[in-house]
């Protein structure tokens, strides 16, 4: 049997495969039949802030009151509200903390298995914190997850490679419980309350990758956000059909081309990096072998240094809208998109 070729299309389609309602209303209004929309309530009205599955509200449904807090399933609307009436964002930290950690007890739902003990932020619609949900029930409620993204590379122009460069490529452990054994970006990780996109690509370089403080702080290059919605499949650690809108902070790392400084594995999560020309990750995208967002990451790479152009890349344009496509929930991804757009 001949081995599926994967397009720049094919592998954007993958991270951002929740359809669009003004080009496809059919199949996006099909697809949210297995959704509630999560919404939250302020002096202004009620707004949308994630997308929960069926599975989901039967739980709630079926969970007693005082382990919930206040909840509001609305089927006629399809809609359902959690915690906005408590006061606080500790209270409803600590709400959300005791319904996951019992849905996590009883063993509810196979993605809590993967427990981090990571908080990570829920956003108002003036960028305010609500709360703050465990990092591996974020897919539950369908709230936005923010992290970051780095490709670490030399320069290096030899007969081997058109282009001058070599990017560390690491592989995947085969123990992560998503997407094991896959390749990835030098560096990733997901955004933690409170934690600032530079100091926690600084903290993560560190941890999967040996790489210095000072190295990075000196030669660490944003370059600016992708976004996408996408929808889960087996690979991701749970159960698949969970959405993910998902803003990630990118990053470019310029290493010395005598490999005085390179990523070494560090804490386990990394099996090895590998040094490699444009064409092998090219080849390795076709085969299927990245991470798939990690895998839009290195496009946008190709794309910001002229590897893929409009003349030799036939999806430039819907590459480049499809993982920067706007995520209608609030956080800070609204205001990073509005000073790009002014500027």
């Amino acid at each position: 049997m001949t081995q599926k070729r994967f397009t720049s299309l094919d592998l954007v389609g993958v991270i951002d495969g929740f359809p669009y309602a003004d080009s496809d209303p059919d199949a996006h209004a099909k697809v949210l039949e297995r959704y509630y929309t999560l919404v939250w309530e302020d002096s202004e009205g009620q707004f949308p802030i994630g997308y929960v599955p069926l599975s989901v509200i039967d739980a709630l449904s079926k969970t007693p009151a005082n382990i919930t807090g206040p909840v509001n399933i609305d089927p006629t609307a399809r809609t359902v509200s959690l915690w906005h009436q408590l006061p606080t964002y500790e209270e409803r930290t600590s709400q959300a903390a005791r319904l996951t950690q019992y849905w996590r007890q009883n063993e509810t739902f196979k993605m809590l298995k993967t427990w981090r003990n990571e908080l990570w932020p829920v956003y108002g619609r003036k960028g305010e914190l609500l709360l703050s949900l465990e990092r591996a029930s974020m897919g539950l409620f369908g709230t936005t997850r923010f992290g970051v993204h780095m490709n670490a590379f030399i320069r290096r122009a030899d007969e081997t490679s058109k282009y001058p460069f070599r990017i560390w490529v690491p592989k995947r452990a085969i123990t992560k419980p998503n997407y094991p054994g896959m390749l990835d970006n030098a560096v990733a990780g997901g955004l933690m309350t409170n934690e600032d996109p530079f100091e926690c690509i600084i903290r993560e370089a560190d941890e999967e990758a040996s790489l210095p403080e000072d190295v990075m702080r000196k030669n660490t290059v944003e370059t600016g956000i992708i976004t996408y919605i996408q929808i889960t499949d087996e690979r991701t650690g749970g159960e698949a059909g969970y959405i993910y809108p998902e803003c990630q902070w990118v990053y470019d790392l310029e290493l010395p081309s005598d490999n005085s400084v390179v990523p070494t594995p560090k804490d386990g999560e990394v099996e090895s990096f590998n040094l490699r020309t444009v064409e092998e990750i090219q080849e390795q995208l076709a085969q299927g072998l990245w991470k798939p967002n990690c895998a839009v990451v290195m496009l946008d790479f190709f794309v910001r240094h002229g590897i893929y152009t409009r003349e030799n890349e036939p999806h430039y344009d819907a590459l480049y809208a499809r993982s920067h496509r706007l995520i209608p929930f609030p956080g800070p991804h609204l205001t990073y998109r509005k000073r790009e757009t002014s500027s």
